[in-house]
């Protein structure tokens, strides 16, 4: 009985440490900038629950107000889509906002913490992100 347990352990140990030298398909591009929240194009993000689009990455950033002091920033790039080929981005679903939809590959992820919903063995890449506590975000890895 306990050899039995051991050999069990054993496996599990070894089949969970499968993808821990696998490299994230989507690429680590430097990446530092600070966004305005009283510009149109980042007004959604004042209340809770809203996002934007913000330029960076590797195929542009989104970025998700989860709380009142709590951001987060996921890149588009499908890492369903590792060489990049497709030409739509991730982007919220319309009857789940919560959702991102990946059409090339039919894979979804989750705005809130971009985790892998179906397709995909890999989560989004994201980003740091460091309120000010006012209207000034810095998004950056």
């Amino acid at each position: 009985m306990k050899v039995r347990f051991i050999l069990i352990i054993l496996i599990l140990l070894s089949l969970s440490g499968c993808n821990k030298n696998r490299t994230h398909p989507v690429p680590n591009l430097p990446f530092d900038v600070t966004i305005d929240f009283s510009l149109p194009t980042y007004s959604n993000l004042i209340g809770v629950s809203g996002w934007a689009y913000v330029n960076g990455g590797s195929k542009g950033v989104i970025v998700y107000r989860r709380g009142i002091d709590d951001f987060v920033a996921f890149d588009r790039h499908s890492p369903a889509d590792p060489a990049g080929q497709c030409t739509t981005l991730l982007y919220p679903d319309d009857d789940n906002y919560l959702q991102l939809n990946d059409d090339c590959n039919s894979a979804t992820f989750s705005l809130y913490d971009g985790s892998p919903m179906s397709n995909s063995d890999w989560g989004l890449r994201q980003y740091a992100t460091q309120w000010d506590g006012n209207t000034s975000l810095r998004i950056y890895n």
